[in-house]
């Protein structure tokens, strides 16, 4: 059974529901069969290399609310992330823009850590202050989770894997991914949002019940 995954890096409900979907994943009876792939959602993809300002001054004037509005919501967020037990750095967040980075998450695929890199920057962001269009960054964070360095550098100079990443989001748009996390079953089933492990367990039990189409 297929999973996919549409998320972006620079999104904290994408890193809360990876912990709740790995949350249901473990419980759910046939995780053996289950084959996890991570796809491409761009918040912003007209974002520069990196914003001016903090994270907090940044949602205020996304949304209409003010500083202390914005920081509250972020509290709030906090909290949540900590009960799954991730501890966010919001105040030394760098936003920008995080194409490179999906990229490198498609190079991660063909060597089968896709799942590690995908995690190590969504750590990276929120929780160590890093840019993820920082070329320097990404090599090192590549080479942690064991890509080749050389590879990974042609990668970067270049262009590859940008089709791939621009195929995700075109898919995305076909069939109506407006928001992520964004879970998909075979291609038949899906739900959107941070969604309670219970919820996402549900998910997988009615995808596994349910015969896939011929």
């Amino acid at each position: 059974m297929d999973v996919d995954i549409w998320s972006d890096i620079a999104c904290p409900w994408c890193y809360i529901g990876k912990r709740r979907f790995e949350q249901a994943l473990e419980r759910f009876e046939h995780r053996d069969q289950v084959n996890v792939r991570w796809h491409s959602f761009e918040l912003d993809p007209n974002a520069p290399a990196e914003r001016e300002g903090d994270l907090a001054s940044q949602l205020a004037a996304k949304y209409g609310m003010t500083v202390e509005q914005a920081r509250a919501s972020q509290e709030q967020l906090l909290e949540v992330a900590a009960g799954e037990g991730l501890e966010f750095r919001l105040d030394i967040a760098r936003s920008g823009l995080t194409f490179d980075g999906h990229r490198l998450i498609h190079l991660a695929a063909e060597h089968g850590l896709q799942d590690a890199m995908k995690e190590r920057l969504l750590r990276a962001y929120f929780c160590e202050g890093a840019l993820i269009s920082d070329h320097d960054g990404l090599r090192r964070m590549a080479v942690e989770v064991g890509l080749p360095e050389a590879e990974v550098s042609e990668m970067l100079d270049g262009d590859r894997f940008a089709e791939e990443v621009r195929a995700d989001e075109l898919i995305a748009q076909q069939i109506g991914i407006q928001g992520v996390p964004t879970f998909v079953v075979d291609r038949r089933l899906g739900v959107s949002g941070a969604n309670p492990p219970e919820q996402l367990l549900e998910l997988l039990r009615r995808g596994f019940e349910q015969p896939t189409a011929a």
